[in-house]
């Protein structure tokens, strides 16, 4: 029995980043097999297939250029191909096309495989709140976890220290995932609260559209506290709004609430994002094209997906600051009413 064999579902700016730690942590621990192979959309740079030019140059020098991956890491345009076999499959694709991906993959991965989502969004269902998590599960017929935290793709490429949670209910299967994702500068903790973390992820983009509407403004830094604080509170009721299982606190402790909020406000594509649209008046989809290179924005359509579930729930008064956002990115509101929710935000006595 050779070690687990692991694909990478995705290969943007995130993706590459943990293709560099998936990739010399396969190669040097005997659990794993060597070769980790990464499935690319392919595309053309410069003339050049992209999957070539990494094979060759072992860089994706469209998302995340001037930082090498491991030789052992291979990009295969073809998705069937990139997934057969494997044991581990990480996703890592941008959350509008997890169901196209996994319709594709459908009958094609192994029952016992381990998935582990490091996407960060939600979806509707039917029945109101769909985690990508659960999508990939439904579809596939494998045991899920997730992976989310407080992790620019370009700092952790770079190796500078940051933690990381992974969410998993399987013990077993959450030894497995920290062994493959963890290094000295990647810290690793799991806990439990799957769903919890999960909706961590995909909410803390909508609080940094907030916060970069503050920016555009010009409003300070206890102006963004408040907004962090605020989200933070709204983040917290969701889940226990929404999560079957228990909700404590303390996962919002972990690195995928508090630490990964407090990032996402003050670095990251969505805060930025919406500092220019405070700025320039421009829609978030031609700021998205002008300014993301191709990678896509969460915080907004994750802001009108969850409007969707609230208003079906008779719970959009409960979170004037999602609402707030939705509002100001889909139905014309100014952006100075992200005040005007902040001064009316219900205070807890």
């Amino acid at each position: 029995m050779g070690g687990k064999k692991v694909c990478i579902v995705g290969s943007g700016n995130w993706g590459s980043a943990i293709a560099k730690i998936v990739g010399s942590n396969a190669a040097r621990l005997g659990a794993f097999e060597t070769q980790v192979s990464m499935w690319v959309l392919e595309e053309e740079v410069g003339g050049r297939r992209l999957t070539d030019i990494i094979n060759t140059e072992h860089e994706n020098v469209k998302y995340l250029p001037g930082r090498k991956l491991p030789s052992n890491v291979v990009a295969e345009p073809d998705l069937l191909k990139a997934c057969a076999g494997a044991d581990v499959l990480l996703f890592v694709v941008p959350h509008q096309f997890i169901g196209k991906v996994c319709d594709q993959l459908k009958g094609h991965v192994k029952k016992e495989a381990i998935g582990m989502s490091l996407i960060k969004g939600v979806d509707e269902g039917p029945d109101g709140l769909k985690l990508i998590s659960d999508i990939i599960r439904e579809k596939l017929g494998i045991e899920m976890s997730v992976l989310m935290g407080a992790n620019i793709a370009n700092e952790v490429a770079d190796e500078k220290f940051c933690e990381t949670t992974i969410g998993c209910k399987n013990v077993q299967h959450g030894q497995v995932l920290k062994e493959l994702m963890q290094t000295p500068n990647f810290r690793v903790s799991v806990v439990p609260e799957a769903d919890a973390v999960e909706i961590c992820g995909a909410l803390k983009n909508i609080v940094a559209v907030g916060a970069g509407f503050c920016d555009g403004l010009g409003f300070g830094d206890n102006t963004k506290a408040a907004v962090i604080r605020l989200g933070l509170m709204e983040m917290i009721d969701f889940a226990k709004l929404f999560c079957k299982g228990p909700v404590t606190h303390s996962t919002f402790l972990e690195s995928c609430g508090v630490a990964d909020l407090i990032t996402t406000c003050y670095g990251g594509r969505n805060r930025k994002v919406a500092e220019a649209f405070a700025k320039t008046g421009k829609s978030i989809e031609q700021l998205e094209k002008e300014m993301l290179n191709g990678q896509k924005l969460q915080g907004p359509p994750t802001s009108a997906e969850l409007h969707h579930i609230l208003k079906s729930k008779n719970a959009v008064e409960k979170f004037p600051l999602f609402t707030a956002v939705y509002q100001i990115c889909y139905e014309g509101k100014p952006v100075a009413d992200i005040i005007k929710c902040l001064q009316d935000h219900p205070v807890h006595m």
